[in-house]
C-alpha cells in the first residue's frame, strides 16, 4: 500500500470522511486543504446513476463556467479564407486547413481544443486516429463544429469545460484553481453539476446522481451532499 504524504495525512484529519458537505462549506475545504507549491487545480467527480455503453444513458456535454477553468487554453482551427482570418482574431493558437492536418499527423499536438467549420471535417475526419483517442475530434454538440468560430474560441479561451461520462458511471473535470476564491470555487462546482443534470439522458433510471466529490491535485477529496449540490445548481 502506496504510503501517504504529511500534505494529504494532515488534509484527511481536516475533514470528516463521512460527512456530506455543503456545496460552500466543501469548497471552502479544498481551498483550505490545497498547500502545494504550485496552483492546484480543483477538480469535481461525479458518480452517475448511468451505463455508457448504452447510447440511451451517454452523459456528454459542455458548460461555460461562471469564473472560467484557471487554465490556459490552447485551441486549433480548421477554417479557409474569412473564416479563417475571423479565427485568428479571436485568438486561435493554430489556423489552418490542409496544412494544418498535415502539421498534426507530423506530431504538432500543440493545442488542447479543435474547432471546425463545417466544410472542414472531411479533412479533420482523416485524424480520427490523433484526434478521437485524446477527446479532440470537433462534434457539434459541443459547440466544435461552426461556421461561427468566433464565439467558439473565444468560449474556449474564457475556460469552457467538455465533460463526457466514463465507462464506470464517472464524469469528472477541473472547475478552477486553488487560487479562486472559495466563492468562485462553490460558483463553478454549483454550474458544473447544472450542466451534468440537465445532460440528463433519457435512459437514465433511478438515482441520475449518487455522489460527488471535490478536490484539489494534491488534497484529499471532499463529499459534496448531492442534494444541496442540485438545489444550489437549479
Amino acid at each position: 500500500m502506496a504510503k501517504i504524504g504529511k500534505r494529504l495525512k494532515a488534509g484527511l484529519a481536516a475533514i470528516n470522511r463521512e460527512t456530506a458537505y455543503s456545496v460552500s462549506e466543501a469548497a471552502k475545504i479544498v481551498k483550505t486543504n490545497a498547500k502545494a507549491k504550485f496552483d492546484e487545480t480543483v477538480e469535481v467527480a461525479i458518480n452517475l446513476g448511468v451505463d455508457p455503453k448504452h447510447a440511451d444513458q451517454m452523459v456528454r456535454g459542455v458548460v461555460a463556467l461562471p469564473h472560467g477553468s484557471g487554465k490556459s487554453m490552447r485551441v486549433a482551427v480548421f477554417a479557409k479564407g474569412d473564416k479563417a482570418k475571423e479565427a485568428q482574431a479571436a485568438g486561435a493558437d493554430l489556423v489552418g486547413a490542409e496544412d494544418l492536418a498535415e502539421k498534426i499527423n507530423g506530431g504538432e499536438m500543440g493545442f488542447d481544443r479543435v474547432i471546425a467549420t463545417p466544410d472542414m471535417m472531411g479533412v479533420v475526419g482523416k485524424l480520427g486516429k490523433v484526434l478521437g483517442p485524446r477527446g479532440l475530434m470537433p462534434n457539434p454538440k459541443l459547440g466544435t463544429v461552426t461556421m461561427d468560430v468566433k464565439t467558439a474560441v473565444k468560449n474556449a479561451k474564457a475556460g469552457e469545460v467538455q465533460f463526457r461520462v466514463e465507462k464506470a458511471g464517472i464524469v469528472q473535470a477541473g472547475i478552477g484553481k486553488a487560487s479562486f476564491s472559495a466563492e468562485q470555487i462553490a460558483d463553478n462546482i454549483k454550474a458544473f453539476v447544472d450542466a451534468i443534470v440537465k445532460a440528463k439522458p433519457t435512459g437514465a433510471k433511478g438515482t441520475y446522481i449518487k455522489k460527488i466529490s471535490v478536490s484539489s491535485t494534491m488534497g484529499p477529496g471532499v463529499k459534496v451532499n448531492s442534494a444541496d449540490a442540485v438545489a444550489k445548481a437549479g
